[in-house]
């Protein structure tokens, strides 16, 4: 079965729609208003092999926070969605990603109970148009609202560029392992019966 979703979420700040193939060759269309997002969220689809369709319209005339905060729950919905009941899945993902100087751990568990472990520290407050803070965030909008088991660990890093691209493409690969199928699982992979 094809794990594809698409969620549509409209609010006085945003106005979002998105599409997810869990099972793609990492296309992407973004166009969320913010260039260094977009390409982040681009990163991130190409390097997890994601098909990802995100186009946000949002109130950028205040600030980026509610443009990067919604898009994190409108994907985290959409990886939920797309995962349907989690029958077969790894469940588990990690990756340990360099980018030059920086060095990048993200482990994932599609456990149903969300949780965001996060250790980054940036010197600048942006990068472009995107304020650092909101790196935290996106990534507790997305954990919470996929009800995923998330850490990201910054081991190495000075440059935010590289600190949050390397996070964005880590955050892929992890989570292109914990939604890949494996065919020795026999529903889902829990000593409880379900995820």
């Amino acid at each position: 079965m094809a794990r594809i979703s698409e969620i549509v979420r409209t609010t006085k700040e945003t106005d979002i729609i998105c599409r997810l193939n869990l099972d793609g060759s990492g296309e992407s269309q973004i166009q969320t208003g913010i260039g260094f997002f977009d390409h982040m969220l681009s990163g991130f689809a190409r390097h997890g092999f994601f098909d990802l369709e995100l186009r946000c319209n949002g109130d950028l005339f205040v600030d980026c926070h509610h443009t990067i905060e919604d898009c994190g729950i409108v994907l985290g919905e959409a990886i939920k969605v797309a995962l349907g009941d989690k029958a077969q899945i790894t469940r588990f993902g990690s990756c340990i990603l360099p980018m030059d100087e920086t060095l990048i751990q993200c482990a994932i568990d599609l456990s149903g109970r969300p949780y965001l472990g996060f250790h980054e520290t940036f010197q600048v407050e942006r990068v472009g148009t995107f304020d650092t803070e909101m790196v935290k965030e996106f990534f507790y909008a997305v954990s919470y609202s996929a009800a995923m088991n998330l850490h990201i660990d910054q081991i190495h890093g000075e440059n935010a560029h590289h600190i949050i691209e390397g996070t964005f493409k880590a955050f892929g690969r992890a989570l292109s392992e914990a939604v890949s199928m494996d065919p020795r699982v026999h529903g889902v992979l829990s000593t409880k019966g379900s995820l």
